[in-house]
C-alpha cells in the first residue's frame, strides 16, 4: 500500500532490492512535480514553498504553454534559481529541455536539496514521470519524491467532467489520476457541500492520494516536500502503459497561445475590460 512503501522492497525504479542490505544508495536529489488545471494555484504554491522556512536550497523549473514567460516573473524575487522553458508543454515538446535542464543540474558543485518543476495547466504528469526511469544519468542523480496536483475547487468539475474530442486525453483528470498529493485549492470559495461534492468526483478517479485543503495554496510543507510519495508499483497497477515512451499523447487543438509583449505598466481596470470583451465577442 501507499502509506507502507518506505519498507517496501522496491526502490523508485521498480528494481527489487536485497532485504537488509547494507550498500548505501548514491544520495540523489528529490524532485516534485506540480501539476493541476489552469488557475489552480501552482505558482502560488511555488511561492509559498520559497517563502518557506526549511532550510532548503531548491530550483524550480517553470514550464510555460505559449512563447512568452508570465509564470517565471510571478515568482517571488530569491536567492533561489528559476529555470524556463517556454512554447511547448513539458509533456512532449520540450521534455527535452527538462533532461538537460536536470543532466545540467545535476553537474554542479554546490547542488540543490530539492527540485519543483512547475508544469503547464495543460501538462499530463504520466509523461514528465517517466523522465526520472529512463535517462540513466537521470536516475543516477533523481528520485521522484511526489507528483503534487493543485485543484481549484471552484472551478474543477466541469473540467473533470469536460468531453474531449476523440484521442484527446481529459488533462485535469490525468493530473488528478496520477497525483500522489492533492492540493483542494481554494476552499473558502465554495460551500460545504459543493466541496463535498469535489470531493466525492477526486474520489471516483484517484482513491489512494492524500487530499489536503488549502485557501492561497498554503500548506504544512512537511506534507509535500521530502515525503517519498511516488509509487512506481501502485502507478503501473492503475496504468500498465506508464513505462511506454511510445504511446501517443495529443493536446487539445483549441486550446492555444497568444503572447503579446509590450513596455510599461498595464491598467488592470482596462485590461479586465478588454479581456471581458474579447471573450463575449470571439
Amino acid at each position: 500500500g501507499r502509506r507502507g512503501k518506505e519498507n517496501h522492497p522496491m526502490n523508485n525504479w521498480g528494481e527489487v532490492k536485497p532485504v537488509g542490505t547494507l550498500a548505501r544508495e548514491v544520495e540523489r536529489t528529490p524532485c516534485s512535480i506540480l501539476t493541476g488545471f489552469l488557475g489552480a494555484g501552482k505558482t502560488t504554491l511555488v511561492n509559498h514553498i520559497l517563502k518557506g522556512k526549511h532550510g532548503l536550497k531548491v530550483a524550480v523549473i517553470e514550464n510555460e504553454f505559449g512563447e512568452v514567460g508570465v509564470d517565471d516573473a510571478l515568482v517571488l524575487e530569491t536567492e533561489e534559481e528559476v529555470f524556463e522553458m517556454n512554447n511547448g508543454c513539458i509533456c512532449c515538446t520540450v521534455r527535452g529541455d527538462l533532461m538537460r535542464i536536470l543532466n545540467k543540474l545535476s553537474r554542479r558543485e554546490a547542488k540543490f536539496d530539492h527540485i519543483l518543476i512547475e508544469t503547464t495547466g495543460l501538462a499530463d504528469p504520466a509523461p514528465v514521470a517517466q523522465t526520472f526511469f529512463f535517462d540513466e544519468d537521470i536516475k543516477a542523480s533523481y528520485s521522484l519524491d511526489a507528483i503534487v496536483t493543485v485543484v481549484d475547487c471552484a472551478h474543477i468539475i466541469p473540467h473533470l467532467e469536460e468531453n474531449k474530442p476523440e484521442g484527446v486525453e481529459n488533462e485535469s483528470v490525468e493530473q488528478v489520476a496520477f497525483a500522489d498529493k492533492i492540493l483542494l485549492n481554494k476552499v473558502d470559495l465554495v460551500t460545504p457541500s459543493e466541496k463535498a461534492a469535489v470531493l466525492a468526483k477526486i474520489r471516483s478517479i484517484n482513491k489512494l492520494a492524500e487530499v489536503i485543503e488549502t485557501s492561497y495554496s498554503a500548506v504544512d510543507l512537511s506534507r509535500v516536500l521530502g515525503v517519498k510519495a511516488f509509487d512506481l508499483a501502485r502507478v503501473l497497477q492503475v496504468e500498465e502503459d506508464f513505462l511506454d515512451t511510445e504511446g501517443e499523447h495529443e493536446h487539445d487543438s483549441s486550446v492555444t497561445s497568444v503572447g503579446i509583449t509590450l513596455r510599461g505598466s498595464l491598467e488592470l481596470p482596462k485590461l479586465n475590460l478588454w479581456l471581458t470583451t474579447l471573450l463575449q465577442t470571439r
